[in-house]
């Protein structure tokens, strides 16, 4: 069943200019008169979708209104089309076409980098996210991604754009995300360089991976704005590079991005909601590299664990281990070689410590701070989540030996969440029994500077 017209002011336009009827044929004219912003290729599908409430970027609204106003001799504005101003940043919908995926990354980059319509406290959308993971998992390939545009676009320009990527996640890692500088000379970027170049002219083997490139940069855009306790933002980022991973025929990368969002969703508290998605991601993922799966399996073992699943938890964190003993001679794509015994262990120990398996989460502690010198606030993570096990054990003396610890690690970190585990920290230790010990360290940690 067709679903009802949400925006009938675009309705009765395209009734007056006589295209009510004939979808397909605007979508036609619409191509040609924004020819010059490269190879659009709207159809009839697209028109239901925007009757139905999605909203085309600003530069396809005016190419819209020169359409119909040719056809009906008269001017029409952008605002008779009834898509009213540019909501927020948050808003998740999944792209449903290649086009459409560029016009929103225009859109959101755009204004991101505008600061327009930004809401830091906008709400992580579970429903937005679970929809976005059945488009990526089952909507058909897109048959093509080359264009015809303003530039040429070469494999070389493309290789520069992964050069910056990992610039940006290197600095992530050391310092976090919570000053909005390095998040601001990022949008930058994909406003004045990417962009143009998604609008460009390349073939399809360079389309592709332009495609992937930009999928790992609105990911890496997603996680620090994620860092930096900018959800709505995150998942806006997120569900883009999942669009832009199915557009680059990218499996691998479009499931690692999905078990992003899970881990987020884990954060938040929306296990139930987490453990789908990193199963689609599983599902989807298919018979992925070794160093692929054991990241996967670590993170629903993560989503099993807060939603008390104790049974599967420990079985996905078997299959983890597994996979991670084979990344030797299987290591996957080189995203995914950050993801070492480390990483494991903090997943484990944060699984089981939410299963209240203490002594047995306590096990993975040392290895979990066993990482290499980049990883900063992952060292701050992991250690506070050592101390929090402790303490949630009733192990005093050792939850404030490692909230020292964390003190150090966390000092000049910018993270929310380093934030957030430094308040679960202190609330953890606040409902022990009083001590000269417990009221110092509770002091050095509100006195820690690690604010955004």
């Amino acid at each position: 069943m067709a679903r009802p017209v949400t925006n009938a002011a675009f309705e009765g336009v395209l009734r007056a200019a006589g295209y009510g009827n004939a979808h397909a044929a605007f979508a036609r004219q619409l191509n040609h008169a924004g020819r010059n912003e490269g190879a659009w290729r709207y159809d009839a599908a697209s028109v239901y979708w925007w009757l139905r409430g999605r909203r085309p970027g600003e530069h396809v609204q005016a190419a819209m209104a020169e359409t119909l106003a040719r056809k009906l001799g008269r001017s029409v504005a952008v605002t008779e089309l009834g898509f009213g101003v540019a909501g927020s940043i948050g808003t998740c919908a999944y792209p449903g076409s290649v086009d459409g995926a560029i016009d929103t990354a225009e859109q959101i980059w755009t204004r991101l980098a505008k600061h327009l319509n930004q809401d830091a406290s906008a709400a992580f959308d579970s429903d937005k996210v679970l929809e976005a993971a059945l488009g990526w998992r089952y909507d058909l390939p897109d048959e093509t991604v080359s264009r015809n545009g303003r530039q040429q676009v070469a494999a070389t320009d493309v290789q520069s754009l992964y050069a910056l990527t990992d610039h940006f996640t290197d600095l992530d890692r050391r310092h976090g995300s919570g000053s909005p500088h390095a998040r601001s000379v990022m949008t930058d970027f994909l406003v004045f360089q990417v962009s143009p170049m998604l609008r460009g002219t390349y073939t399809e083997a360079v389309g592709r991976d332009l495609m992937r490139a930009a999928a790992t940069l609105s990911g890496q855009l997603a996680f620090m704005s994620y860092d930096a306790g900018e959800h709505a933002t995150a998942q806006q980022h997120a569900t883009l590079g999942l669009r832009l991973a199915k557009a680059a025929d990218d499996r691998l990368l479009g499931a690692h991005l999905l078990a992003n969002l899970a881990t987020q969703a884990v954060f938040l508290g929306h296990a139930r909601e987490a453990a789908r998605l990193v199963e689609a991601a599983i599902d989807g993922a298919g018979r992925a590299p070794a160093g692929v799966l054991a990241r996967l399996h670590a993170t629903a073992a993560t989503a099993y664990g807060q939603a008390g699943e104790r049974r599967a938890c420990q079985l996905a964190l078997t299959k983890a281990v597994r996979a991670l003993d084979r990344t030797g001679t299987d290591p996957g794509p080189r995203w995914v070689g950050y993801f070492s015994p480390a990483h494991l262990a903090g997943a484990a120990l944060r699984c089981l410590s939410d299963l209240e398996l203490h002594s047995e989460a306590l096990k993975h502690a040392p290895d979990a701070v066993n990482l290499a010198s980049k990883n900063t606030r992952t060292r701050a993570l992991h250690t506070a989540l050592i101390a929090v096990t402790h303490a949630r054990a009733g192990e005093t003396d050792a939850a404030c030996d490692w909230a020292l610890k964390l003190r150090q690690h966390a000092a000049g970190i910018q993270s929310a969440r380093v934030q957030q585990r430094l308040r679960e920290l202190a609330t953890t230790l606040s409902s022990h029994q009083p001590s000269t010990q417990v009221n110092a360290v509770l002091h050095a940690l509100t006195a820690t500077p690690a604010s955004l």
